[in-house]
């Protein structure tokens, strides 16, 4: 064992020899390793960013929650043409629904409108996402409060003029002020403060709470009726451990009844199921990790030569020195070994500056963006083993043709 540890650090010696005597050479050699490893961990580092993002942003949502509407989240064998003749779900189905759906825990109803500004006093907030929405809504969406309430059913069945702000929004409106109890302008008319969302940080899928404001959907409604210019869905939450296609099932029967569809006549909506989507970006983040993979392979193809480059130059510089090794008693395998530590090492000093790169580049955006950028544990001995995978192969040809050198073939050569 002291043997192999004390090769260990002989070999150690000879790399950082190495890249002191040859800088440049072996600077440009080990960029294939460097490059490549910075390119795998840095695309896993940004999938397991985004993933963590989706799972963040989605965690107060139960995954089996379904959007029931005239459009599909994903691609759908109906054609384009059709699909836009398909009518928007109404007011008197999602309240029929609600009173008649099993096995249920909510059913909320929410316009997808324009986004507005608010005005108080002299104060205003523009591009502001309005999230017009039935009283359940706020547990469908597991809404949390710095303070304040969220409208009840009462007041969202009546359409009153109250509303729940964003943290960002509260904050560009009233800054320290309490906000509760305030009169603030949207859509011409007067609205009374009742909450003020918990912070939330930005959202994956684009708005989050925290620049979202949400009003009673009756209030349009009492403006507007039902517009075309508003996109009205109705959100189901089913209960926990129930059979989801049996309850899918039992919802398109339900609506198709209440529409008076007759019988093998084609649905005119879609049920899209949470996880549904979330399977598919699973998929789109399974696509990212492959593809950078494969790009990232060419590079440490292309550093795997280098290293290689390096061993056969070192093996040539070293002859004499391998002669007289063997001829004092090394073994072939002692030479082997020494040589393949060397490569391992060398190309772990490369993988190291590429994950030290990608740290580098994640700090930074982390630090520049409302973006929190993770680079694992598992990625960081990823790397390290894959720049050490590299180095082993890529030591193995040189290595043995060092371990094979006749002694005095060696000695002489070398003088």
């Amino acid at each position: 064992m002291i043997v192999y540890l004390r090769l260990l650090k002989e070999s150690l010696s000879f790399a950082i020899n190495a890249l002191r005597n040859n800088k440049l050479r072996t600077l440009l050699s080990l960029l294939g390793v460097t490059i490549g490893i910075f390119s795998i961990i840095a695309v896993l580092a940004a999938v397991d960013s985004l993933d963590k993002k989706i799972s963040k942003d989605l965690s107060s949502l139960d995954k089996n929650t379904i959007y029931l509407m005239k459009f599909s989240f994903g691609p759908s064998e109906i054609p384009q043409w059709k699909r836009e003749q398909f009518p928007n779900v109404k007011y008197d189905e999602y309240v029929a629904l609600k009173n008649s759906l099993n096995n249920t825990d909510q059913v909320g109803y929410q316009l997808f409108v324009n986004r507005e500004t608010l005005k108080y006093d002299s104060k205003t907030v523009s591009d502001v996402n309005i999230i017009p929405a039935s009283s359940e809504m706020v547990d469908i969406d597991g809404v949390s409060f710095d303070k304040g309430r969220f409208y009840n059913e009462s007041e969202s069945n009546s359409g009153t003029a109250v509303i729940v702000l964003g943290y960002d929004i509260a904050d560009g409106l009233f800054g320290t002020s309490d906000p509760i109890g305030k009169n603030i302008r949207l859509y011409g008319q007067r609205f009374t403060v009742i909450g003020v969302m918990a912070k939330q940080g930005a959202g994956f899928f684009g708005d989050s709470n925290d620049t979202s404001v949400y009003i009673p959907a009756n209030f349009l409604r009492r403006m507007y009726g039902d517009s075309d210019s508003m996109t009205p869905v109705i959100v189901l939450k089913p209960e926990k451990g129930i059979d989801m296609e049996a309850y899918k099932a039992e919802v398109a029967q339900k609506l198709r009844s209440i529409r008076g569809m007759k019988a093998g006549e084609m649905d005119n909506f879609f049920i899209n199921v949470l996880s549904g989507f979330t399977d598919f970006i699973d998929g789109i983040l399974g696509q990212m990790n492959v593809v950078g993979w494969i790009i990232s392979g060419f590079s440490l193809l292309v550093g795997g030569f280098g290293i290689a480059n390096i061993m056969f130059v070192s093996v040539k510089e070293r002859t004499n020195l391998i002669g007289i090794q063997k001829s004092l008693g090394a073994k072939n395998k002692f030479i082997l070994f020494q040589f393949l530590f060397e490569a391992v090492i060398l190309s772990v000093i490369g993988g190291i500056i590429g994950l030290l790169m990608v740290w580098g580049i994640a700090f930074a955006l982390t630090k520049l963006l409302d973006f929190e950028f993770v680079l694992s544990l598992g990625n960081i001995i990823l790397g390290t083993g894959l720049a050490a995978f590299i180095g082993l192969v890529s030591g193995i040809l040189p290595a043995v043709s060092a371990a094979n050198l006749d002694p005095v073939e060696a000695i002489r050569t070398g003088m």
